[in-house]
């Protein structure tokens, strides 16, 4: 005898999505139980985020059709008062990036008991009290003093607690959580996630995770759902979908997780280092308050006399968590912020003149996190990626230059024949994983010795990271060119690196060959970091 199912606390039936015509959402099917944890997975523009913001009617210009029923009644149906009504009192959200999502011209307290006040009817004086409370249960530290902080005044954890904070003042019974980790580092987003079930389990509200990070969903879920070009191609429990799929979208993503296979095997012992760091050392001046501060100079360390070397054709790979000093530590190399101790090129080092420099600017290059945000969004292609050449070989010809940025292009995947007018299309019109192929090639067209690759695949989906990351290896056998890897992607550390730094509170705890630190790390902080990366 079948024992009959409970009814759902959500629904979606054949939930449709177009914008101006155009569909994105496409028949999507879908239902969730009380107290349950279900994950949605998809790349980028797969309509994830689309389906959880039309489950609350947030897209205004969006054409709505099919069901969403919330505990039998069609959400599609409702008035504008009694869906403001169920936002927030019975159906939550956490969206991807705190900084946008809070009002900066309000304190963090102020905003979690403005919704306590409007949801709760609860006195003014209730409200604060309720929102430390809660800003405590969200495991930020001291809350009372927290309370009345500005969004721009916490960490990018801080803030995503104090979103959640806010998301839970009203106790629903689903929370939304649209990428609610993405811009944490590892440990972090383990840290929300342990955090998350924990509330979960305590109220009992049931959880729509939304999220392309599969290691993630791994730790989380109890059923996943994938979704790919606005239709939902599969869905089932985690160990079914993980362990058997069926569709072969869900196989890609599954497969996409970076591999070492294409490394070039290098034996850096054996090779003389082209960057050398010894007893390198960062620190930035700190206002003193009062007026002792008119008298003493104080500074905050925030790397300490780190030894290292880079040889030709290798990569060191450098982790740690926000704070550690990755950043800081690149930037030293990259000759952009004064530094102390040595730190050398092949005997050249910066000497804080852009004349005297230019030599050696040519030979360090980098890539940054975010291409859209590298890229001038008012300079063409062609202008992007001849800015470098033209600077460092003003004597090139027109023809020369054009020449040289073509075959760069078509060296990181993006040639004239398949992209037409590539040379006058700006960053705009292409993906993200396209944006990040221009931004190498504006780095290799000068050919540089030493490539400075800061979090280069983070903000890609993980079917485009691993093919970034293959590129990578592959332009590193082709040219012998040496990267510097900031990252705290164990994955991408493992398929790229031949040494790696960890660094924690600006101090080096373990450096090795990756295999030992990755596999056998000496340090219990190392242990740590490694321990954030379920099943990496």
């Amino acid at each position: 005898m079948n024992t009959p199912q409970p009814s759902p606390l959500l629904e979606l039936k054949d939930l449709r999505v177009a914008f101006a015509g155009q569909a994105v959402v496409q028949g999507v099917n879908l239902r969730i139980q009380a107290g349950e944890r279900v994950a949605l997975v998809g790349e980028s523009g797969s309509g994830k985020s689309v389906t959880a913001l039309s489950v609350l009617r947030l897209l205004e210009s969006a054409q709505l059709s099919g069901q969403v029923l919330w505990q039998g009644r069609d959400l599609l149906q409702q008035s504008s008062a009694e869906m403001q009504r169920i936002r927030g009192d019975e159906i939550a959200m956490i969206f991807q990036e705190p900084m946008t999502a809070l009002n900066p011209l309000m304190t963090v307290g102020q905003q979690i008991s403005e919704v306590l006040q409007l949801k709760k009817g609860l006195p003014r004086r209730d409200a604060d009290s309720r929102a430390v409370q809660l800003l405590q249960e969200t495991g930020i530290d001291d809350p009372q003093r927290r309370f009345g902080t500005y969004p721009h005044q916490l960490s990018g954890g801080q803030r995503q607690r104090a979103m959640m904070a806010m998301a839970l003042a009203s106790e629903p019974k689903l929370l939304l959580a649209d990428e609610p980790t993405t811009a944490l580092d590892a440990s972090l987003r383990l840290q929300m996630l342990n955090l998350l079930a924990d509330l979960q389990q305590k109220t009992g509200m049931a959880v729509l995770l939304i999220t392309h990070d599969l290691a993630l969903v791994r730790h989380f879920a109890q059923r996943v759902a994938v979704m790919e070009k606005g239709h939902l191609v599969e869905q089932g429990s985690l160990s079914a979908v993980f362990q058997k799929p069926e569709h072969p979208y869900t196989q890609r993503l599954l497969d996409s997780r970076p591999s070492r296979e294409g490394l070039v095997p290098a034996d850096a012992a054996s090779a003389k280092p082209l960057l050398e760091a010894r007893g390198l050392q960062v620190r930035y001046p700190m206002a003193v308050p009062g007026f002792r501060g008119w008298f003493q100079k104080h500074h905050f360390t925030a790397v300490h006399e780190a030894d290292f070397s880079l040889a030709p054709g290798t990569t060191l790979g450098v982790m740690g968590e926000s704070g550690s000093g990755k950043s800081s530590l690149a930037q030293a190399v990259l000759g952009l912020i004064p530094f102390t101790g040595a730190l050398s090129f092949g005997g050249q080092t910066w000497q804080n003149a852009p004349a005297r420099d230019k030599a050696l600017r040519r030979r360090v290059q980098v890539v940054f996190q975010d291409p859209y945000g590298s890229l001038s969004p008012r300079m063409t292609v062609g202008e992007i990626v001849s800015e470098g050449l033209r600077l460092h070989q003003p004597q090139a010809s027109e023809r020369e230059v054009e020449a040289r940025v073509v075959a760069t292009l078509a060296e990181v995947g993006l040639s004239t024949a398949d992209f037409p007018d590539l040379l006058n299309r700006y960053p705009h019109a292409f993906s993200g994983g396209q944006r990040q192929r221009i931004a190498l090639a504006r780095a290799l067209v000068v050919d540089p010795d030493v490539l400075v690759l800061d979090e280069p695949t983070s903000a890609l989906d993980v079917t485009v990271q691993k093919q970034i990351l293959k590129l990578l290896q592959d332009l590193q056998k082709k040219r012998g060119i040496a990267y510097l890897l900031i990252t705290h992607d164990i994955d991408v550390l493992r398929a790229m690196a031949h040494q790696v730094l960890v660094l924690q509170a600006g101090a080096i705890r373990e450096a090795g060959p990756a295999d030992q630190v990755l596999h056998e790390p000496r340090h219990a902080y190392t242990r740590s970091l490694l321990a954030a990366f379920p099943n990496a």
